[in-house]
């Protein structure tokens, strides 16, 4: 029966769609997290009885035909990128973007990756790294000895060293801006990839125009809602215990269909 292959179609879209939120909700406390969105599309329909077919020899049609549709499908799981929340932790080298813009890192391969997460720190070398220990573009180096560094909103980096009273320029922090940044690839540790959907990165230096400003001492948080990733996972729930039910129904009615021929 089509019925229990269309339910069986809606079945899978909203265990997508729970998969979905509950990835969200997993990162509610995760760093410069994007939420995703999934969003779906139905299928095709088979025509039984097309729109404006003639009904006589005078001309008359058909106002509204009959089709039957096959379900649903999966087309896209969209990142939100709005702004999310940003809390003070007052380490020097955490950043938050307050506005557009995402963080150039370089990755060990030598591609560029993006991202929110200004979770920073230094390794060995003085250099500004990620938490994986990726490079932030461009290169930041913080003199050994430096008692004072600081990030303005525009991105200059400077410190004081021994003995100094005037600060000293160490370099610029640059973000980049997509056109299209819900068509970013994300492969893990809060980074995107730039893809052909979102087009080529946009370079340039904060508070410049479309370009959000940095805060030092401070974090974005997740973009996730709690209440509302709750209440879209009871929607999404009850969708599936319909679309569950929809196949006792046809089962039901082929049972007694069969105790029909039988009798």
């Amino acid at each position: 029966m089509r019925a229990m292959h269309t339910a069986a179609t809606g079945m899978m879209a909203q265990e997508l769609n729970v998969q979905v939120i509950s990835n969200n909700i997993a990162n509610l406390r995760t760093t410069g997290y994007k939420r995703q969105q999934a969003h779906f599309q139905d299928l095709l329909y088979q025509t039984l009885r097309r729109s404006g077919a003639a009904t006589s020899d005078q001309g008359t049609q058909v106002p509204a035909g009959v089709e039957i549709g096959s379900g649903v499908k999966t087309v896209s799981t969209a990142r939100v990128m709005t702004q999310g929340n940003v809390t003070q932790t007052e380490k020097d080298y955490d950043l938050a973007v307050r506005g557009e813009g995402l963080f150039r890192i370089r990755m060990p391969d030598g591609r560029t990756a993006y991202t929110r997460d200004g979770g920073f720190n230094l390794d060995s070398q003085g250099q500004l790294v990620t938490k994986e220990g990726y490079l932030v573009e461009p290169g930041i180096t913080v003199p050994q000895g430096a008692s004072k560094v600081t990030v303005s909103p525009l991105g200059l980096v400077q410190f004081v060293g021994p003995g100094a009273t005037a600060p000293t320029d160490i370099g610029q922090i640059q973000l980049a801006r997509f056109v299209n940044k819900a068509g970013l690839e994300s492969i893990g540790d809060n980074l995107f990839l730039e893809t052909a959907a979102s087009g080529p990165a946009i370079d340039g230096n904060p508070g410049s125009e479309g370009f959000g400003n940095l805060q030092q001492g401070f974090l974005e948080e997740a973009n996730v809602n709690a209440v509302t990733e709750i209440s879209s996972l009871i929607a999404a729930q009850r969708a599936y215990e319909m679309n569950a039910r929809i196949v006792t129904a046809a089962d039901q009615m082929l049972s007694a269909t069969t105790q029909m021929f039988r009798g």
